[in-house]
Order: structure tokens, then sequence, then C-alpha cells
């Protein structure tokens, strides 16, 4: 119930007021994160939290399993936003394991809604690296899957006009890809899997 959450909500600021009196005015004054991340929209991975950052410091775009379409008008207003409103130069991508969305888009017979539509990048990662996967129904496999949909959002937000043009002009953006992990709580950064003009 909402009523629910304003009680939590009034609890967690009584707490911070009385940790840090100063907190909301301060917060309330200015946005200006270091990080821009896209993430999935799994409740298990919220990105500050993860990542170990405060409100403020991390700017946020999450959808399912992290899926970077280059028509997604919400994703790149707000990746335009980041780069050229709020001056963000560090982009992150970040996968987790065990991600819903991938083992969706492992199944065989679809019949997930709307969301089989979201996933098909996805499916198309089970097809072009068919040989490489194997076996979609193991861990290992989509575990793998996890990482190579990271990569490709990667490659598919520096291919976006926003960050070609912000290179042109000089501006020093990088693009880097995470993966995290519910298991142990740790972010990977994954090897070969960053960009930058």
């Amino acid at each position: 119930m909402p009523q629910e959450l304003i009680r939590r909500n009034r609890e967690w600021a009584g707490k911070v007021n009385a940790d840090a009196p100063a907190y909301f005015t301060e917060l309330s004054k200015l946005q200006k994160p270091d990080y821009f991340w896209v993430g999935c929209a799994d409740a298990r991975v919220p990105a500050n939290v993860i990542a170990g950052l405060q409100p403020g410091e991390v700017f946020v775009h999450r959808n399912v399993a992290n899926v970077v379409h280059s028509s997604d008008m919400n994703l790149l207003s707000a990746l335009d936003f980041a780069i050229n409103g709020l001056d963000i130069r560090k982009v992150i991508v970040c996968g987790h394991y065990g991600c819903g969305g991938v083992n969706a888009a492992c199944e065989h017979g679809h019949g997930h809604g709307l969301v089989d539509h979201w996933i098909e990048p996805i499916r198309a990662l089970t097809r072009s690296h068919g040989e490489e996967l194997g076996d979609l129904a193991t861990e290992e496999a989509r575990d793998r899957l996890v990482e190579l949909n990271v990569r490709a959002s990667v490659n598919r937000i520096a291919d976006t006009p926003i960050l070609k043009e912000a290179w042109a002009n000089g501006d020093s953006v990088a693009v880097h890809g995470m993966v995290y992990s519910l298991r142990k709580g740790h972010l990977y950064l994954l090897e070969n899997a960053s960009r930058s003009g």
C-alpha cells in the first residue's frame, strides 16, 4: 500500500536528518552525478546501492535486461541529458547474472507478451553466438549471454549520434560494460567491453 511507503519514507528521512541535518538541503541544490548508468529494472540491482554510491552520484536509466535499442527515445533522451546537460563523462552499462530477461530470451517458446519484442536483441545474440553458448539451459551459457548482452549494449551506445558527436567535439566520454553477481554482491568490469573517443 502507498501508506506503507510513506511511513517508511518518513522513518528514513527522519534518520537521515538526525545523522546529517544538512543532507537534504545540500542534495537539493545541484544534480552533478559522475556516472550515467544503464541497468536492469530488476529490483535486486539498484545502481547506487550496489555501487556504494549516494543519491545524486549516479544518473540512472533502467529497463528489462539493460537492453539498448537504437530507437528507444527514453534511453536516448536520458543519454543526451547525461552527456550534454549534466556533463557526465562516464557511462556504465551493467547487467547481472541470473537476469530474468536474459533467461526469457533463452526460452524457445515465446509467450512473455510485449517483453518478447523488447528482448529480441538478446535472442539475436543467442543465434549469432549459438556455437559459443551451446546449451542455453545451463547457467554458464546464460551467464555468458548476460555478458554478450552488455557488450552489445555498450557498442550500441557508442554508435549513437550522441556519443559520436561528443567524441567529435573532443569530449572524453568513456562507456564501460560491467556485470553484477547477485550471489557474491560484486561488480565486475568486463574485459574488452569499453569504448571511448
